[in-house]
């Protein structure tokens, strides 16, 4: 497929991982966007919700059709919730692999999936097909991938900024902390009253503390890195910026081991993860438009380690690594169409 135009449907462009996802779509030297689909906006050309798109993207939403799915090589799901997994079996009988940005397939557990999004599975036989599509944990299964479950957010943020202590047991598993601040993008494009301007702006607060949705993800991920059970503390907050995330971890370390070694050691050949010099601050617009994680990691008295985890949200976090991984599964560079630097200021 590396030799040829990829054949890409996008179901559900009109959200801000929807857009996202054209920009970079657009940009990618591999790619041809053949559908774009909305059933509320059907017939509008897509330019004229979205300008930045004129002269890049031509095309109109259009309606959802199976048969014009069908005749896709790749369909992006930047739905909401529950949204692919409807038509998962359909474009995996035909041959055609999914990318889905949303929740369907990111747990391995269909009761648990159940019980924390609150509705029947749609297709729980292809729960064992999916593939978790972040590539510093799983890059040689993502490039077989029929069925790709990308990762949340916060899980991104956070797994990353875990993984090297995970992998090389140097933490105690029983007590980790995620402190995890989010943009108001996050909550997508939908109107509510939280997201509002003078709701979000000039104001900073936590929420699901009894339970969010990417928890049990994060624990997934993270069981999977030790090998064994951990305890994980997570609090998302919402803050008054448009797109980033900042994730604040904490650990106790087993060793005396050099974190900032083993954290340059872990992630010296990975092209989106940047390991910052000892004492360094990542801040969110550092990564803003990129599809990079930045990283900085602090050893504290009494073997406490402090690992600072920035990304954006709606690139590292959705759409770029929904890129990356579709670069995986094509047989193209992993960084082809993501090598933008970050918007600063």
């Amino acid at each position: 497929m590396a030799n040829k135009m990829i054949r890409i449907g996008v179901v559900g462009g009109t959200g801000y991982s929807g857009v996202e996802l054209l920009r970079l779509l657009a940009g990618h030297p591999h790619c041809e966007l053949v559908l774009i689909t909305s059933r509320g906006e059907a017939g509008t050309p897509v330019a004229s919700m979205f300008p930045n798109l004129r002269g890049r993207v031509d095309l109109a939403f259009s309606a959802p059709s199976d048969a014009a799915l069908k005749q896709c090589d790749i369909v992006f799901y930047a739905t909401p919730n529950g949204v692919a997994m409807q038509q998962a079996r359909m474009l995996f009988d035909a041959g055609v692999r999914l990318i889905d940005l949303a929740a369907d397939f990111r747990l391995r557990d269909a009761a648990t999936w159940e019980r924390w999004y609150g509705s029947r599975h749609a297709c729980p036989e292809l729960l064992k097909e999916a593939v978790y599509g972040l590539p510093e944990m799983h890059r040689e299964r993502i490039k077989t991938a029929r069925i790709l479950a990308n990762p949340g957010c916060y899980p991104t943020a956070v797994q990353l900024g875990f993984l090297p202590l995970m992998r090389n047991g140097q933490v105690d598993l029983a007590h980790l902390i995620a402190d995890a601040k989010s943009g108001v993008s996050g909550a997508g494009r939908k109107a509510e009253v939280h997201t509002l301007y003078s709701e979000a702006s000039d104001n900073f607060k936590a929420y699901g503390v009894g339970g969010h949705r990417h928890h049990p993800e994060i624990v997934q991920g993270l069981q999977y890195l030790a090998g064994r059970a951990v305890s994980l503390t997570f609090v998302p907050h919402l803050t008054p910026m448009i797109r980033g995330i900042h994730a604040t971890l904490y650990a106790r370390l087993n060793d005396d081991a050099d974190l900032q070694a083993l954290y340059e050691n872990a992630y010296a050949a990975e092209p989106f993860v940047d390991v910052l010099p000892p004492d360094s601050h990542p801040d969110t617009r550092s990564v803003r438009g990129s599809n990079f994680c930045r990283i900085a990691v602090h050893r504290l008295e009494g073997n406490t380690a402090v690992i600072l985890s920035v990304i954006d949200n709606l690139t590292k976090g959705a759409a770029g690594q929904a890129i990356q991984n579709m670069n995986l599964m094509c047989g193209l560079a992993e960084t082809t169409g993501l090598e933008q630097i970050a918007l600063i200021p």
